[in-house]
């Protein structure tokens, strides 16, 4: 069974529908045990960074994902769920930066002000939209997906990790960002696989297949 993490944030449903067309089965559940017995684990999201992790310490789910996580098992995190993995974000409201989960190290950025595209245009943040793939390592995610691809975004902020060797792949907005990392059994993605077409379907198809 594929778990969902359910923290009160973010489109499940859409990640649940999306695994279900393509023959898996997958649970949307925010109850902690339940997370720790699943054979594969989801975590997505949308929305602040602080508001997510006092949900999912809330509810003990902080804990039950790093002892699925250390228990080898497939894990994939999207989009605010990639964000949460590491160690501070700059989304905050207070004078501190956010903490994380702590699972890899790094913090979590907001786009600089002033990005423009090749051709001078100024882009607005968040970045909302279509936007193509640039692999830096293989990964099994990414089987079967071609160089440049397209997958779809939502964001305002953008993962740094202090390992660039983590890091299977990176988009461009003005500048380039890590869209994709991967450490052992943990992968996780900056785009939305749910909302990316035949692409974003054999990403998931390729998670649910590990």
């Amino acid at each position: 069974m594929i778990a969902i993490v359910d923290y009160g944030m973010g489109n499940l449903r859409s990640v649940q529908k999306a695994l279900q067309k393509l023959g898996f089965d997958a649970e949307i559940t925010g109850d902690a045990e339940r997370v720790r017995r699943a054979d594969k684990l989801i975590l997505p999201g949308v929305g602040a960074f602080g508001a997510a992790m006092q949900n999912l310490r809330r509810a003990g789910l902080d804990r039950a994902m790093r002892e699925f996580i250390d228990r080898g098992k497939p894990f994939l995190g999207i989009c605010l769920g990639l964000q949460l993995l590491f160690d501070f974000s700059e989304e905050t409201w207070t004078a501190e930066p956010e903490r994380g989960l702590g699972i890899l190290r790094g913090k979590v950025v907001r786009f600089p002000d002033g990005l423009t595209d090749g051709q001078g245009k100024p882009l607005k943040v968040p970045h909302i939209g279509w936007n193509a793939l640039h692999f830096t390592r293989h990964d099994a995610l990414f089987e079967g997906i071609e160089e440049g691809s397209h997958v779809y975004f939502v964001h305002s902020y953008f993962p740094v990790p202090d390992e660039e060797e983590v890091v299977i792949a990176v988009s461009d907005y003005g500048i380039p960002f890590c869209c994709a990392v991967q450490v052992q059994n943990i992968r996780a993605v900056q785009f939305h696989p749910e909302k990316s077409s035949a692409v974003g379907l054999r990403i998931l198809r390729n998670f649910a297949e590990q």
